[in-house]
């Protein structure tokens, strides 16, 4: 099995160089990669199969193919580390990251320190999932009252006068029953099932194909269902199964939903990937509410929905959506738009690499929703000078209005909430 770790942005060679892949195994990868949602029109948004080798954009995850498995990790700093430590301690920041985005409890400490440096992402979600499932299942599968119809010798139930005087009219000996059965089979525990048989097909390790081998026997009696059919829609979390919404929430993320996407990319093909911008997005959004759960500001993610022109019979064009908006009340104090981008701190750059088009957006922002305080916030990296937090404030021309670009230390989990807080305006 090859197997190889590569950084967002960083390339991968391929044919008969030092440490290239063999070009059939780069093909495979890049096939399955193309089949992604995330790859776009083109097929390259994912990875893009150049002439010599593969390279990775600004989506992370696990590509696996007949044979051979590419992980991309996204492209956060700790100092002091190299190598296989400091992807052992992406994979931990990026787990946490998906953890908070989606309002999961992940003990990580399941984990060992060599287990992060040696294991994949994907090996390490299943090992998670595996572990939660095993343990929730010895407290017992959670079970419902569920309708059934049936033909018994006597009465259970009410009986269904339609089908006895129809269908049964005939066949005095059986009456048409229907009644209310306690049964496992719901539509929890079918994507339950589902996520055990995708995670069967792809696990990698002893143990992790060990524990989904015990809890697929576990789950035989529950029905077989396409992971496009199943029913998420019919599951109602009260307080007997409460326990049961982090391995929900889990099996969502595996099964594919929302800012990440599982596919498979063919019969020997299968993909877990996450753009980070959305990730990075709903991260820090999270991470707001946390910070300012005491204030009287309130975060509203991808709010807004401003329109930048109307028609002539007042019809919205170029609608408007924010990141994140602050608001107190009716009233947006602070507009703030998260950018997975890498920027410069270099003297002779002193628009450190940002895209014009945001500025105009963050422009058009103040304007629409009259905020004065408007924030480009970025993941800071090594090659910046000092520590996270806002780096220069420019006044926009013709107005009081102040754009910030700042940055956020992913890497560094203790105090984030302290950290965000002090980019916060106050609009006092």
């Amino acid at each position: 099995m090859i197997r190889r770790t590569i950084l967002e942005w960083e390339a991968l060679p391929y044919g008969d160089g030092p440490g290239a892949i063999p070009v059939r195994a780069a093909d495979r990868i890049a096939a399955v990669a193309a089949a992604s949602p995330l790859a776009g029109s083109g097929g390259g948004g994912v990875i893009e199969h150049g002439r010599k080798s593969l390279r990775a954009r600004g989506v992370v995850g696990v590509v696996a193919a007949d044979g051979c498995a590419l992980e991309i990790l996204p492209k956060i700093d700790f100092a002091g580390q190299l190598g296989e430590q400091a992807k052992g301690s992406i994979r931990r920041r990026l787990v946490h990251m998906l953890a908070v985005a989606l309002d999961m409890k992940i003990d990580a400490g399941q984990v060992t320190a060599l287990d992060w440096q040696r294991e994949t992402l994907l090996e390490i979600l299943i090992r998670l999932f595996s572990q939660k499932l095993v343990e929730a299942i010895r407290q017992g599968m959670p079970r419902l009252y569920v309708e059934q119809a049936d033909e018994l010798p006597v009465l259970r139930g009410r009986l269904d006068v339609t089908r006895q005087f129809s269908t049964l009219a005939a066949e005095s000996a059986r009456l048409a029953c229907r009644y209310d059965a306690l049964t496992p089979d719901i539509a929890l525990n079918r994507i339950m099932k589902a996520a055990i048989g995708r995670l069967a097909r792809i696990a990698g390790t002893g143990d992790n194909q060990r524990r989904l081998r015990e809890l697929a026997f576990a789950y035989t009696d529950i029905a077989d269902v396409p992971i496009a059919a199943l029913r998420w829609d019919q599951i109602v979390l009260d307080r007997t199964n409460a326990r049961w919404s982090e391995l929900l929430n889990l099996a969502r993320l595996l099964l594919g939903e929302r800012f990440q996407t599982t596919s498979t990319g063919g019969q020997d093909g299968f993909s877990l990937l996450f753009e980070m911008n959305t990730l990075f997005e709903e991260y820090i959004a999270r991470m707001l509410k946390r910070a300012l759960a005491s204030d009287d500001l309130r975060v509203v993610s991808q709010g807004g929905r401003l329109y930048c022109l109307e028609t002539e019979d007042r019809r919205g064009l170029f609608q408007t959506q924010p990141d994140i908006l602050l608001k107190r009340g009716d009233t947006v104090v602070q507009v703030i738009d998260t950018k997975w981008k890498r920027i410069t701190s270099r003297i002779d750059d002193p628009k450190q690499g940002i895209s014009q088009a945001d500025i105009y957006q963050m422009m058009a922002y103040g304007r629409l929703y009259r905020c004065g305080h408007l924030t480009l916030l970025y993941p800071h990296h090594g090659d910046l000078l000092g520590h996270d937090g806002a780096l220069t404030t420019n006044v926009i021309t013709g107005s009081d209005d102040r754009l910030e670009t700042a940055t956020i230390d992913v890497g560094y989990a203790e105090d984030m909430t302290s950290r965000l807080r002090r980019l916060v305006h106050y609009g006092d």
